[in-house]
């Protein structure tokens, strides 16, 4: 269901189906996802997943016309993201060995989604 009459209702409903997508296309590929849409002061995560001893931060963003690129992503916000990524691990001792990659996946433009792999370092 859409709301065409609140356009931020709209763009937020917009954007859970893009991570859902996003969420089922990284499981396919053999990740475990550990959390969606991680929320703390310093910052949001669209996803966590982690397959094998690797942490993924992903970053989600859907276009309607044309495919979202990874220039849609400023680097304020990976640097946010990294910050709550940082927050996330400090308080689950079994995640504090493994090593981290940031990834952006784009939607847009009916084609598969795009992952981009470590496309920020922290």
């Amino acid at each position: 269901m859409t709301n065409n009459k609140n356009p931020h209702l709209f763009a937020q409903q917009s954007g859970r189906r893009a991570e859902t997508l996003a969420a089922w296309y990284l499981r396919l590929k053999g990740y475990r996802i550990l959390a969606r849409n991680f929320r703390h002061a310093s910052g949001e995560i669209d996803i966590i997943a982690q397959k094998g001893a690797l942490l993924v931060w992903v970053e989600v963003k859907q276009r309607h016309k044309g495919r979202a690129s990874l220039d849609d992503v400023p680097a304020q916000q990976w640097a946010r993201i990294g910050a709550a990524a940082t927050a996330f691990v400090g308080r689950r001792k079994a995640l504090q060995g493994l090593a981290w990659r940031f990834d952006f996946i784009g939607l847009g433009g009916g084609a598969w989604p795009r992952h981009l792999k470590g496309v920020w370092r922290f």
